[in-house]
């Protein structure tokens, strides 16, 4: 099992930035990889982006890459995103994943490639 545990969420002004963390633990060495989705009220759950632990590969999807960006840091476990020029309709919980297995032809942005989820962080725009 690989536990996930999100923080950095909160409230903020447009145009401002929040950096969310992801903390894994448990058999993390099974994981290929760690991204982030998010969901808006009334919403689906939608993909953010995505990094290897291996290779530190990126994925995004158009919508807010130059916006977001995500990292890895191997040493601790713990993948980030960082989130600038926030809107408010980024407004959503923000949930960290672990997937155990290869992406394949672009797959990377598709829920049932992960394996593990996290509980959740709020992040909240303000106009």
């Amino acid at each position: 099992q690989v536990q996930l545990v999100e923080s950095g969420g909160g409230l903020v002004q447009a145009g401002g930035s929040l950096r969310l963390s992801c903390a894994a633990s448990g058999r993390t060495f099974s994981t290929y990889a760690q991204g982030w989705f998010r969901q808006a009220p009334g919403k689906e759950r939608e993909f953010v982006a995505a990094i290897s632990w291996i290779s530190g590969t990126t994925y995004y999807t158009d919508s807010w890459k130059g916006r977001f960006t995500i990292s890895r840091d191997n040493a601790k476990n713990t993948v980030y995103l960082q989130m600038n020029s926030l809107k408010p309709e980024d407004t959503a919980v923000y949930y960290c994943a672990a997937a155990t297995t290869r992406f394949y032809g672009g797959d990377y942005d598709r829920r049932y490639k992960y394996d593990y989820w996290g509980q959740g962080t709020q992040v909240t725009v303000s106009s």
